[in-house]
């Protein structure tokens, strides 16, 4: 019995050095913007409010990509997203704002199938195909940028960037830790 213990007891040690260290290098990553030239920024989506306001994490990912696009980062900006429950299409609403804050309507691409960032990845390399667009820079908040660029290499997009939206929050914790078992999920699947 005390062997079976130990066994056990070892293999949580391993356990949660293993998750600690992943999430040590995931938010490594997050937070190391690798800022380069693309054909496209994807900016996933988030909460469009009942009123069709957008969250303020949802619009800080939206303002660094403005910022990336005025930069001369990207002549295109993807926006995805999915019909949320307080009844808006992310992307819509996304590309609204852009809009709004002077992004030409045709710079913008609409993807309001991307209800995960699986779907976004699989959308994006479908639209890079038809397009023949070869790169990415992704925005999002940091903890989703690792498993986002493993979904869209996954996708066969050639070459992908990140940068982090800055905006944080206490739930940003939980995120984190449910990134480790989705990035898992998605790298064996």
């Amino acid at each position: 019995m005390p062997t079976i213990k130990r066994f056990v007891l070892a293999g949580l040690m391993l356990l949660s050095s293993w998750f600690v260290l992943h999430s040590a290098v995931v938010t490594i990553d997050g937070f190391t913007d690798d800022v380069q030239p693309v054909d496209c920024l994807v900016v996933l989506g988030n909460t469009v409010n009942s009123d069709g306001s957008l969250s303020a994490r949802l619009q800080a990912r939206l303002d660094k990509s403005l910022e990336l696009y005025q930069q001369g980062v990207s002549p295109l900006i993807l926006v995805s997203g999915g019909l949320g429950k307080e009844g808006h299409y992310e992307g819509t609403a996304m590309q609204r704002y852009l809009v709004a804050q002077g992004v030409p309507v045709q710079a913008i691409l609409v993807d309001n199938k991307g209800d995960n960032t699986q779907a976004t990845a699989r959308n994006y390399a479908h639209i890079a195909r038809q397009r023949h667009l070869r790169s990415a820079l992704v925005v999002s908040q940091f903890f989703h940028l690792s498993r986002t660029k493993l979904l869209l290499r996954k996708q066969s997009v050639p070459v992908v960037h990140a940068a982090h939206a800055t905006y944080y929050e206490w739930r940003d914790a939980y995120a984190l830790f449910r990134e480790f078992f989705a990035y898992y999920a998605y790298l064996l699947g």
